[in-house]
């Protein structure tokens, strides 16, 4: 069984997730945004190794701890390669990553469904893991990522939703920012994916 646990972090109150089978001694970090102390603070006390982080795109909201837990666990780093283009002040300098992603990922006992989801940004992805999706800034519950900031692009995003609309079955949603929804809500209320 999967096991999440949410810490918001920052000034942005970013969603960064712990995520691990139920049991297991290993895991996974989506979007450390901030406060990398508290990160593995957290990480401690669940009695967790760092796997990998593993990035729904590179603002730098959402990839500040990054260096600080690699320099502490010496874990891998995934990023879509689309978000390199990002200029780096929406980034906090060069974006720091071991690997780009492929469709799918095999790690610390979990399986990722890679989904590219651009308009956010060119790289976005969303992850989906078992009836689970990590949405970053794509999706949030009512509403959806901006797309004013270089990189933002509305037709991909609205592209992007549809695609996530679609998709076959029901799925909890944890987006980088604010409540937790699922799937069925946002198919039926968000204006974004109509």
């Amino acid at each position: 069984m999967l096991k999440i646990h949410t810490l918001a972090l920052g000034n942005y109150q970013t969603n960064c997730y712990i995520v691990h089978e139920e049991n297991a001694k290993t895991c996974v970090i989506i979007d450390p945004g901030y406060q990398a102390e508290d990160i593995l603070r957290e990480l401690q006390g669940l009695g967790l190794t760092l796997d990998a982080i593993l990035l729904t795109h590179g603002h730098f909201d959402h990839v500040g701890a990054v260096k600080a837990l690699v320099a502490e666990t010496d874990c891998r780093v995934y990023l879509h390669p689309d978000e390199l283009s990002l200029p780096e002040m929406f980034t906090a300098g060069p974006l720091f990553y071991t690997d780009t992603y492929s469709t799918a990922l095999s790690l610390a006992g979990l399986s990722f469904r890679i989904m590219h989801t651009p308009g956010h940004t060119p790289g976005s992805v969303c992850l989906l893991c078992e009836k689970h999706i990590f949405s970053g800034d794509t999706l949030f519950a009512g509403s959806c990522g901006r797309t004013d900031l270089p990189g933002g692009d509305w037709t991909a995003i609205r592209k992007s939703l549809l695609k996530l609309r679609d998709l076959v079955g029901e799925f909890a949603v944890h987006p980088g920012h604010g409540e937790a929804t699922t799937l069925a809500m946002e198919r039926q209320y968000n204006p974004y994916m109509q």
